[in-house]
């Protein structure tokens, strides 16, 4: 694949996904998530049985994390209406933040109050979501967490005489690990992360026409293995969150999570499978809001030097086994603000046209 921003993959018309020659900055890691939301204390108790720790709760904000060193990965707001707002990204020096601030609607840099401390600049992308870039904030202690099962295969018996018993509780999400947006301006918001950030795109799914529908992109860590993808992004008639996912240790954790949350009471989305592109084990649950959050386990890691894949978008394409992607993923939201939003990108957007519309329809509707 070329390195250039204006180059995109053989075969495509268009100009991105493609992989920068030269970006800004090169992201090093997803660092959290931030929600708005009326109720804290329902916001808690949901992502308490889905396996995150709070780490601080006051009248304005919720604060929790993983097992691993990062301080926190999820931040909920109170605020009157629920909504996503935007999430963090990691870069690894404070002359990443000063050249972040030169880009069009950036603050300054700042000093961050929230747990972990470090230093932010707080940037919109070009389909109106909040992104943080954050250095320096501090690790924590990692907190502990059960270690993987052994697995008794065919070719390789390594349990006898032991029995497998994981604890009937809310599983240990590890880390963040990935955020998925759907989008009206996919060209423009794919390039400005793409050259501001350095994602490389790991897989992309094609409509007929060959303009990209899907994008999963990866951090560029060099030869140090990176998530298949940290966020990917969707065509879509309306900027929106489409879901976030979040590791466990391994499948029984996925599968005791999908117990602990249908005892609990909570919606169940889609699950449980395995993902073809990245080839995670997942799982998929709605918030109190409808928001999709998936637990997942054993992801595909690449290093930088592997090129872009090209497939063709379907139903079909998004798992491997396990029970088909229910109409209901994927169903858009037909409120009237949504309504005269997609009218009006239909009009001003060149990533949205009637046609493209109706295919994706026809594809995910």
């Amino acid at each position: 694949m070329e390195t250039s921003a204006h180059v995109g993959i053989a075969g495509l018309s268009t100009t991105q996904p493609a992989r920068h020659s030269n970006p800004t900055t090169k992201a090093s890691a997803l660092s959290y998530l931030i929600f708005d939301r009326p109720d804290l204390e329902q916001a808690e108790r949901f992502l308490n049985d889905f396996g995150l720790q709070t780490v601080l709760r006051n009248e304005a904000r919720l604060f929790l994390r993983g097992t691993g060193p990062a301080p926190f990965c999820y931040v909920v707001c109170h605020a009157p209406k629920a909504q996503f707002a935007g999430f963090g990204l990691q870069v690894d020096g404070e002359s990443d933040l000063h050249a972040l601030t030169r880009l069009p609607g950036a603050t300054e840099v700042e000093r961050s109050d929230w747990p972990g401390g470090g230093y932010r600049v707080t940037l919109t992308d070009p389909s109106g979501f909040r992104v943080d870039a954050v250095w320096g904030a501090r690790d924590v202690e990692p907190l502990p967490h059960r270690n993987a099962l052994p697995f008794n295969s065919v070719d390789a018996v390594v349990r006898i005489n032991d029995t497998q018993r994981p604890p009937a509780n809310p599983p240990d999400v590890i880390k963040l690990g990935h955020v998925v947006l759907e989008l009206a301006d996919f060209q423009k918001t794919c390039a400005w992360y793409t050259q501001h950030f350095g994602f490389i795109p790991s897989d992309v799914q094609t409509l007929p026409d060959g303009s990209p529908a899907v994008a999963f992109m990866r951090l560029d860590l060099g030869g140090r293995p990176a998530d298949h993808h940290t966020l990917a992004l969707a065509q879509g008639f309306v900027p929106k969150y489409s879901h976030s996912a979040f590791e466990l240790i391994d499948a029984d954790a996925v599968g005791m999570g999908q117990r602990v949350l249908r005892e609990k009471g909570w919606t169940h989305a889609w699950g449980i499978g395995r993902h073809i592109l990245g080839s995670q084990i997942f799982d998929y649950w709605q918030d109190p809001w409808g928001d999709k959050h998936e637990h997942y386990c054993d992801g595909d890691l690449f290093t930088s030097d592997v090129p872009t894949g090209v497939h063709a978008v379907s139903r079909e394409a998004m798992a491997q086994w396990g029970p088909a992607m229910p109409r209901s993923f994927t169903k858009p939201e037909l409120s009237p603000s949504s309504l005269a939003a997609l009218i009006r990108n239909l009009r001003r957007s060149p990533d949205l046209t009637v046609s493209k519309l109706l295919t994706l329809a026809k594809i995910f509707a």
